[in-house]
């Protein structure tokens, strides 16, 4: 029997990841299909009879709208959301805003991997001349959090999202989570993976195969000292879930025309 249960999503499919470009701190909406990936989701929890007491985003709209459609659907908007950048997607610097299918014809599939999945290989830092630089930068949402704007990365690993989310991971949701409170994070595609490869032990090698689809929650068992008592659960239609997951695993290749 589970001491404590735990949901976690990544967001439903943004306007950037249809266009298979890299969307990480830019802020954007969800696609119409993401709208319905988060509708879904919500009614499938719904059925489940899920009963949420608190919920945790990060600071982007994507993960927020997402859990707003979710509470909405199980008729729930009354439950209170807290917002930390610490959930953010992971920073991609000098990538973001390019498109994945032609950095792998660029520079090949493998090394696009490696940006994408691997643990502790960091991409090119963003530089100011970036045309996303001042966009992210100067959005007051970052003038609230609880570092300085010098101090917030300009590209990360994966380790370095697990570096800074672990310490709100600690200090916010598991007391909320050890008192007794149902909780679900809706979050992103790395800030989920990094939460996963924490909680379930995987190894810096095998946590480049784990992929996290849009939309699908995630269901995570846990014992009195947070261990998992089995590895984690996509609720939902198995067959429809694995195409999703090929889906994303096939955003860091070479579209078929272009080989």
């Amino acid at each position: 029997m589970a001491k404590y249960r735990l949901v976690l999503l990544r967001h439903g499919e943004g306007a950037w990841t249809k266009e298979n470009r890299f969307c990480s701190w830019v802020d954007q909406k969800l696609s119409s299909d993401g709208i319905k990936e988060a509708q879904n989701c919500g009614k499938h929890l719904k059925a489940l009879g899920f009963k949420f007491d608190l919920v945790f985003t990060s600071v982007l709209r994507r993960s927020i709208q997402t859990a707003w459609l979710i509470l909405e659907e199980m008729d729930q908007e009354w439950v209170p959301i807290q917002s930390s950048w610490r959930l953010n997607e992971r920073h991609y610097g000098a990538l973001i805003g390019l498109n994945r299918a032609e950095m792998a014809l660029n520079h090949g599939e493998e090394q696009v991997k490696i940006w994408r999945r691997s643990y502790d290989v960091t991409p090119p830092p963003i530089s100011e001349s970036h045309p996303y630089y001042e966009e992210i930068y100067n959005d007051r949402r970052y003038k609230c959090s609880d570092v300085s704007q010098d101090n917030l990365p300009k590209a990360e690993s994966l380790k370095d999202v697990l570096d800074r989310l672990l310490p709100y991971w600690n200090e916010k949701i598991v007391p909320e989570l050890k008192s007794g409170k149902m909780i679900l994070i809706s979050a992103h595609g790395n800030s989920s993976r990094a939460l996963l490869k924490h909680l379930e032990g995987i190894s810096d090698e095998d946590i480049i195969n784990i992929t996290v689809p849009t939309g699908v929650p995630i269901l995570l068992e846990l014992d009195e000292n947070l261990r998992p008592l089995g590895p984690h659960q996509f609720l939902g239609d198995q067959e429809a879930i694995q195409a999703a997951i090929k889906k994303v695993e096939d955003q860091g290749k070479v579209k078929s025309a272009e080989k």
